[in-house]
This record gives structure tokens, C-alpha cells and sequence, in this order.
């Protein structure tokens, strides 16, 4: 019997089990303590310094400061309306085989995109200099009575959009495959019909998403038009540290607001994303709720070692 199991060859005996030794990662251990230190530090420095903590609350619900939100929030909306319509007219007039229009709005692109946004608020706030009456022949008005500081933060804001959007917008056209449009010509659609029914509803998906960050990004932007008398979230928290002299605790209170206000648009570009990612996607990314729900059954199977078994 043993003459018998020496004899069996080395090939069929089982081979010996692997002993993995994991890799152990020093630098993420001390790149997590270095952070969790720096964060502890700041938490200190904030907690020692003269910050009455105590007013925020009672001046996040204050008329004036729901006001100033208000006016931010209705300010963006507005100015983002203006600038998605005229976005689209001008990345048409750039894709546009006549010269004169592409050129047009090139040169429109070209200089919104080439200013910064505070220099074209106060161009407009002093347009009355260089035009004192504006006279549109079936209109006549003093140029100071015609912009007022909503005006003026509208189209200061909306003109300097409608450049960027213009991009985005002739982006997502261009991504949509020519045979699209070849297609829609064949069956006897206009190039208008086309544009509307075929190329931009298949455009939306590339063009959704930078949109989403464009009108975030405005909702932080609409606070420079403080700079032109318009009472929004900034202008309202400095009117009430200016009395108050809640300087710092009054910035605390707008930087809340713009954070509860960007996350509700952050968490509605999502689904907004993920509607227009049906066409294009096998598996939709999982919502917010269902991330939580799968982290939560991992937790739980983590619990349990014996469900996993």
C-alpha cells in the first residue's frame, strides 16, 4: 500500500494552497491621519475664535435674508432662461453655412466668454453715461428710469450665459451622427423639423449635464450683482451685519443658503441626467435612495456573517 502511493506522480497530487499575505498600504494610514488632523485643527480654530455661533439660526428665517434668497433663486432661474434661448439661437447662427450669421455669432461668443461677468454688470449699470435717453422710436424713457438694477443683473447675467451656452448647445448638436439628420431630410422634414424632433432631443443627453453645472455655477455668479444695487442673498446679509455688526456670522448664514440651494439642484440635475441617460445606457446609475438601501443590506450582511454563509 505505501510502495503504492510513492509510486503516484507529482503532477496529480493537488497543489499546495497559497498563502496571500496582504499588501499593506503605510501611506494610506498616514495620508488618512494627516487629513483627520488638519480637519481636527480647523475644527479648534473655529471653535476658539470670535464667531457668535448662537445668531445663525435665528437669521437663516429672517425676512430679509428669505428675501435676498428669493431674489437670487429668481434672478438664476430668469437669467439661465435667457441664456439657454439665446445659447440655442447662437449655436445654430454658428453651424450655420452663412457667413454673416456664423461670423455674428462668433464674434458675440467671442467677447461674452472674453470679459469677465462683473465688467459687463457694471457696463450695463452705466450704460446711461454713454446713452443718457433711449429712444426706440414707439418707446422714449431716461435711460436711468429703463435699468433698473433687475434689469440690469438680467441681462448682465443672461448675455454672459447665452455664450457658454452656446457652446454646450452646438456640442450636443454636433454629437448626434449626421445619418440622423440624412434620415429625417428623406422623409421630407425641414431642416427646423429636424432640429426639433430629432437632433436635440438625441443632443439632450450631452447637453444636460454641463447645463446643470451652468446654472449652479449661476446661482453662485448672481451674488457679483450686488455690485449693481440688487438685493440678493449677499446684499441682504451685508444690510444686516451693517447694523447688526455681525460681520463673519452674516456670511455664515449666505453660505448656508447657497449650499442648501445648489444641493437641491445638485440632486435634480441627477434624475434629470439619468432621464435623458435611458436612450444611451443599458443600466441606469442607481438613485441616491437606492445607493443608501444597498449600503445599508451591506452593513447588515456584515452583521450577519452568517447570512452570507
Amino acid at each position: 500500500m505505501t510502495d503504492t502511493v510513492d509510486k503516484v506522480p507529482a503532477s496529480a497530487l493537488p497543489p499546495e494552497q497559497i498563502k496571500a499575505i496582504p499588501v499593506r498600504h503605510y501611506g494610506r494610514w498616514v495620508a488618512a491621519v494627516v487629513v483627520v488632523a488638519i480637519l481636527v485643527l480647523i475644527g479648534i480654530a473655529f471653535s476658539n475664535a470670535n464667531i457668535n455661533y448662537d445668531v445663525i439660526p435665528d437669521y437663516l428665517t429672517a425676512d430679509t435674508i428669505l428675501s435676498g434668497a428669493w431674489a437670487t433663486l429668481y434672478i438664476s432661474v430668469l437669467s439661465m432662461a435667457l441664456g439657454l434661448v439665446l445659447g440655442v439661437v447662437l449655436a445654430v447662427m454658428r453651424m450655420s453655412s452663412n457667413p454673416v450669421t456664423s461670423t455674428v455669432s462668433w464674434f458675440y461668443i467671442w467677447f461674452f466668454r472674453g470679459t469677465p461677468v462683473l465688467v459687463q454688470l457694471l457696463l450695463w449699470y452705466n450704460i446711461a453715461l454713454v446713452f443718457p435717453v433711449l429712444n426706440l422710436g414707439f418707446y422714449k424713457d431716461e435711460m436711468n428710469q429703463v435699468m433698473t438694477p433687475f434689469l440690469t443683473a438680467l441681462l448682465g447675467l443672461g448675455l454672459n450665459e447665452a455664450a457658454y451656452m452656446a457652446e454646450i448647445v452646438r456640442a450636443g448638436i454636433q454629437s448626434v451622427d449626421e445619418g440622423q439628420t440624412e434620415a429625417s431630410h428623406a422623409l421630407g422634414m425641414t431642416r427646423g423639423q429636424t432640429l426639433r424632433r430629432v437632433v436635440l432631443p438625441q443632443a439632450m443627453r450631452v447637453i444636460v449635464p454641463p447645463s446643470g453645472n451652468e446654472f449652479i455655477n449661476m446661482l453662485k455668479t448672481s451674488s457679483l450683482v450686488y455690485t449693481v444695487q440688487f438685493t440678493e442673498l449677499i446684499k441682504a446679509a451685508q444690510d444686516i451685519s451693517s447694523t447688526s455688526l455681525a460681520v463673519v456670522e452674516m456670511y455664515f448664514v449666505a453660505s448656508i443658503w447657497y449650499l442648501l440651494l445648489t444641493s437641491i439642484f445638485s440632486i435634480g440635475q441627477y434624475y434629470l441626467e439619468r432621464r435623458y441617460a435611458r436612450g444611451s445606457t443599458r443600466n441606469l446609475p442607481p438613485t441616491p435612495l437606492q445607493r443608501l438601501k444597498a449600503n445599508v443590506r451591506l452593513f447588515a450582511s456584515f452583521r450577519r456573517p452568517e447570512a452570507v454563509r
